[in-house]
C-alpha cells in the first residue's frame, strides 16, 4: 500500500467548524490522519476529547484520540466559547447525547513527539484549536521541530485587506486562547503556515451549499447540517452573512491544496500582554529594524488571499463525491 501524501496529526477542539474539517480529511485519498490531539477551547478538554470519539466514529475513522491541555501555559483560561459551538461543542443537537469516550493513557504531547520521531520529516501537524499541545511537545523535546514536515494552523488576523480580530479588535479566538503558547510555537524552527481570520472570512458555505451537502452527502453530510444550524444562525445574527465561515476546513485545505492561497514570508509574533493579548504580528523578510524582539526568529507562512470559491467548491466536491462512490 502506497503512503499518502500527507500524514497528518490533527490537533483539535471540537467544533462544528472542526466536524467539517475531519470529515473533509476522512475523505482526502492523499490524506491518513495518524492521530487526533484534543485541547481546550471550544470546551473543556473532556468535552472536546469527548467530541473527537464520537466524531471519529461516527466518520470511520480509526486513529488513535489522545487527550492534551485544559488550561494555557501562561496565564488563566478565557471563557469558552459555549455560545459560538453549544454547552455539548457540538450545537447542541442532542446528537452527543449519552455518549463517553474511552480512556486513553498517552497525553497529547507525548504522541506528537513519539510520531514525530517514528516518522521524521513525514508528520505534518494541523493545528486547528489553541495551540497549548504543540507548546508543551516543544518543551517536552524541542528536537521534534527540525522533524516535522509542516504545520499548518488555523490562527490570527494579520490586517490583510482590513481583517482584524473576533475575540478583540485585534485578537482571533485560537491565538488568545494561549499567546504564550503561540508565541514559543511561531519561534520554532518548524515551518509554519498561519490561515488566519483574513483568509478563512472569506471561506463562507452558504445556507444553500450546506444544504446541498445535506441533501447529497448520506448521512454524515446531514449531520453536518443538524449540528450547524444555531452556529449558522450566530453568523446571520451578528455578520449578516447567508451560511457560516469554516475557518478550520480552509485550514485543512490549505494543507491539501496549498495552490488556492497566496501567502507573505516573515518571522511573527504574538503579544502576550496588555490590551493588545493575542495579536499576530508579521516583519516581512524584506524589512530590518533595530535589534529586538524580532532577532533570531524564523520565517513563516502567512495567508493572504484565498480562492475561496474553489475552497468552496473542493469542500463540497469531497464530501458529495464520497457519498456518492
Amino acid at each position: 500500500m502506497s503512503i499518502p501524501q500527507h500524514r497528518i496529526i490533527l490537533d483539535t477542539d471540537p467544533g462544528i467548524d472542526d466536524a467539517m474539517a475531519l470529515l473533509f480529511l476522512r475523505h482526502r485519498a492523499d490524506v491518513r490522519i495518524e492521530a487526533i490531539t484534543t485541547v481546550f477551547g471550544n470546551g473543556g478538554v473532556a468535552l472536546t476529547t469527548r467530541n473527537a470519539h464520537l466524531l471519529a466514529q461516527r466518520f470511520g475513522i480509526e486513529a488513535p484520540i489522545h487527550p492534551g491541555a485544559d488550561m494555557p501555559i501562561g496565564m488563566e483560561r478565557r471563557q469558552l466559547a459555549t455560545h459560538v459551538h453549544g454547552a455539548d461543542g457540538l450545537g447542541d443537537a442532542g446528537l452527543a447525547d449519552g455518549f463517553d469516550s474511552p480512556p486513553e493513557a498517552e497525553s497529547a504531547a507525548e504522541a506528537i513527539v513519539r510520531l514525530v520521531h517514528a516518522h521524521p520529516g513525514e508528520i505534518s501537524l494541523l493545528a486547528i484549536a489553541p495551540l497549548t499541545n504543540l507548546a508543551l511537545a516543544l518543551q517536552l523535546d524541542p528536537g521534534i521541530a527540525p522533524l516535522v514536515k509542516q504545520v499548518v494552523v488555523m490562527g490570527g488576523a494579520f490586517g490583510f485587506a482590513g481583517r482584524r480580530g473576533n475575540v478583540s479588535p485585534v485578537a482571533e479566538a485560537n491565538i488568545a486562547n494561549d499567546p504564550h503558547a503561540a508565541d514559543l510555537v511561531l519561534g520554532a524552527p518548524w515551518p509554519v503556515t498561519m490561515v488566519g481570520l483574513d483568509v478563512t472570512s472569506s471561506c463562507i458555505l452558504s445556507q444553500d451549499e450546506a444544504r446541498l451537502i445535506a441533501e447529497q452527502g448520506g448521512a454524515d453530510g446531514q449531520f453536518l447540517w443538524d449540528i450547524s444550524r444555531n452556529y449558522e444562525a450566530l453568523y446571520r445574527e451578528h455578520d449578516g452573512i447567508d451560511g457560516c465561515c469554516i475557518h478550520d476546513v480552509a485550514a485543512a485545505a490549505c494543507l491539501v491544496r496549498p495552490d488556492l492561497f497566496e501567502t507573505v514570508s516573515g518571522p511573527i509574533r504574538v503579544a502576550t500582554e496588555s490590551v493588545a493579548i493575542g495579536a499576530t504580528m508579521q516583519k516581512p523578510d524584506h524589512q530590518t529594524f533595530p535589534p529586538g524582539a524580532w532577532d533570531g526568529r524564523p520565517s513563516h507562512k502567512a495567508c493572504r488571499t484565498v480562492d475561496a470559491q474553489a475552497l468552496i467548491a473542493l469542500y463540497r466536491d469531497t464530501l458529495i463525491g464520497a457519498a456518492t462512490r
